[in-house]
């Protein structure tokens, strides 16, 4: 079952103009060379992937069938020296039924680029496991029989020894092998596009991993762009960037925990009570994790390298091997203050774990925390745990039921599914502990400190992503919020061109912290030096505002409507059990204020989120305009 494909020359751009059609039903894999137009209109990463999603998926396809799309596209930058890291997997979420994409760091966007290729579509379904090969101009399909059920990051261990040190490996793990519905596709060894159930897509399609490799040294990379780059990271805010490279996003965990930020006791609990200084300062990035890590890691050719890599571990409870990766702060949320876990040794291997399996660590933290508190409302027993007690604050209760996921061993299984299906499947009373919005688990940042947090995890076509909004200051474009963070009112317009300005970033493949150091005002510059386009501001805002419409026509076009997704009351304010006292007491979010003007702003109608026709029209999207109004 073997097929090739031939490319043609490398373009010295930051894109190449061609792109892989892989038919996993036929084997057959074709070259696409999309159209120069296709770039400057969507820039690339999920930006193309809306639009590919919306020509090729038919209208209400199966997320888990073979008419649907599995797409892995590189941003526009990434590949460049110009602060392209990222990639991006789009696909129909079989999470929550409608639009799904997931965000990727890592080295397989850059080696995906260098080999000669700006995106991968994966349709059908292989009759067995298989994996693609792509060794610059040659593209292959292969047997991976031999790899089903091993872990992400053994199976890029395996692969590496087969393929060589130069592959880069793309896979899942035993969690979207069972067709987990929060796994997560992974590469270079834990790095995951975690959300939407991407990996479960994967795995329905028998596709086990993607394997790239390269002699192609960076693209685009001439000595204009060379002084470009050294001249814009001279101008990076260096306090930040300082922090980022010395403690990486774990380093506001304790901090996160007392403030209100993070979510604490399955969004129930306060920190200073439950998990007050004296407990959170045992995970302090600095002065806990830090001390437990070997050396520094940074994605590919990243200019401020804000992850870890650890020592070996010497706790025998909790062994996690040499090179794991530290924790991100979403990581330290979801099985730290959520579960009131303050083990630093069982929170890395928390995290080695789910990257393994190749779950997604905020969905996986939520649901065990739905878990134990389903367990302390006497909803699951000791019976339906296998005799496991489920406690809060135990590491032993968080890393057991954690593998009985993985393994998909007695009830854990269902929860492995994602809360709301675990809420659904054992009732009792079990739906008002599962924290969840349109199916997808909450982040680790409350609303209630931030209010853009909740327009943007209501409403966002894919709900309950935090890194679909960044009020950047430096470019100028953004129109300012109430500096009053209880101030509900005039919000709207501020967040529209932050979430716009966000899919400029991730179309692009930069990285969001990496924007928030750099002077961003720049973008169109980068843009422009890797193309040679002549884009200004106002047309780059246009790109992400034409993406924002093309997401969420898909969503409404397979019948979403973000407006009517329930939002759990203990994020909004409702219930005042986590509000009673401390830094977000009595604080009540006006969600009708704050959604209605978000939707006003973006010219979608407030009651069904459906882009109005002539908003899709001045973005030049005629033919949706039509599918969606007739």
């Amino acid at each position: 079952m073997t097929t090739a494909a031939t490319s043609g020359a490398v373009a010295e751009k930051g894109y190449h103009g061609k792109m892989l059609n892989v038919n996993l039903t036929t084997g057959e894999i074709t070259v696409e060379r999309p159209a120069e137009s296709l770039y400057r209109t969507y820039l690339g990463g999920y930006g193309i992937g809306a639009r590919m999603l919306w020509d090729r998926v038919p209208k209400g396809a199966d997320p888990l069938g073979p008419d649907n799309m599995l797409g892995m596209f590189a941003g526009l930058l990434t590949g460049t020296p110009l602060f392209g890291q990222r990639w991006q997997v789009v696909c129909k979420s079989p999470l929550t039924g409608g639009w799904g994409d997931a965000n990727c760091g890592g080295d397989f966007g850059g080696v995906l680029k260098l080999s000669g290729w700006d995106g991968i579509m994966f349709f059908g379904k292989a009759a067995k496991p298989v994996y693609l090969v792509i060794d610059n101009d040659k593209v292959e399909l292969r047997d991976a029989s031999d790899q089903w059920g091993q872990g992400a990051i053994e199976n890029e261990t395996f692969l590496k020894a087969r393929h060589g040190k130069r592959a880069s490996v793309a896979n899942i793990g035993p969690a979207g092998e069972t067709l987990s519905l929060i796994s997560g596709i992974c590469n270079d060894h834990g790095r995951l596009a975690a959300r939407s159930g991407v990996g479960a897509v994967m795995g329905s399609k028998n596709l086990k991993a993607v394997v790239t490799l390269t002699e192609r040294k960076v693209i685009a990379q001439t000595p204009e762009t060379i002084k470009m780059l050294r001249s814009n990271l001279d101008d990076f805010v260096k306090p930040l960037k300082d922090f980022f490279h010395t403690f990486g996003t774990t380093g506001i965990t304790s901090m996160s925990a007392l403030n209100g930020d993070s979510p604490v006791k399955n969004w129930g609990g306060i920190g200073i009570i439950d998990f007050p200084a004296e407990v959170s300062g045992k995970i302090n990035g600095g002065t806990a994790i830090n001390p437990k890590m070997d050396k520094p890691y940074g994605c590919w050719r990243c200019p401020v390298a804000c992850g870890a890599e650890s020592i070996e571990s010497t706790n025998e409870k909790y062994p996690y091997p040499l090179h794991t990766h530290r924790p991100e702060y979403e990581a330290m949320g979801a099985f730290g203050t959520m579960n009131l876990m303050a083990d630093p040794d069982a929170l890395i291997y928390a995290n080695h774990l789910s990257n393994e399996y190749g779950f997604d660590v905020i969905s996986a933290g939520g649901a065990i925390s739905m878990a134990i508190e389903c367990y302390q409302n006497g909803i699951i027993t000791k019976e339906d745990t296998d005799g496991l007690e489920l406690n809060w604050g135990s590491p032993d209760s968080v890393i057991e039921f954690l593998k009985m996921m993985g393994e998909r061993r007695g009830i854990a299984a269902i929860f492995a599914d994602g809360v709301k299906v675990a809420g659904e499947k054992i009732g009792r009373g079990a739906e008002k502990f599962a924290m969840h919005i349109g199916g997808q688990e909450l982040p680790m940042h409350d609303p209630k400190l931030q209010p853009e947090y909740h327009t943007t995890y209501k409403l966002d076509p894919t709900p309950g992503r935090h890194t679909q909004y960044e009020g950047n200051k430096r470019l100028g474009k953004i129109p300012p919020a109430p500096q009053n963070n209880r101030d509900y009112s005039g919000r709207g317009e501020h967040h529209k061109g932050a979430s716009e300005y966000m899919h400029v970033v991730n179309s692009g493949g930069m990285c969001q912290f990496v924007m928030m150091m750099a002077n961003t005002a720049n973008m169109p510059d980068w843009f422009n030096a890797v193309t040679g386009w002549d884009m200004n501001l106002d047309e780059m805002m246009a790109i992400g505002e034409r993406i924002a419409n093309m997401r969420m026509a898909y969503e409404v076009r397979e019948g979403g409507n973000p407006r009517k997704r329930a939002v759990p009351t203990r994020v909004t304010g409702e219930t005042t059990e986590a509000t009673h006292t401390g830094p977000l007491a009595g604080v009540k979010l006006d969600t009708e204020l704050l959604e209605t003007d978000f939707l006003k702003a973006c010219g979608w109608d407030t009651e069904t989120c459906k882009p109005s026709r002539a908003k899709l029209e001045s973005l030049g999207l005629p033919e949706v305009a039509a599918a969606l109004h007739g």
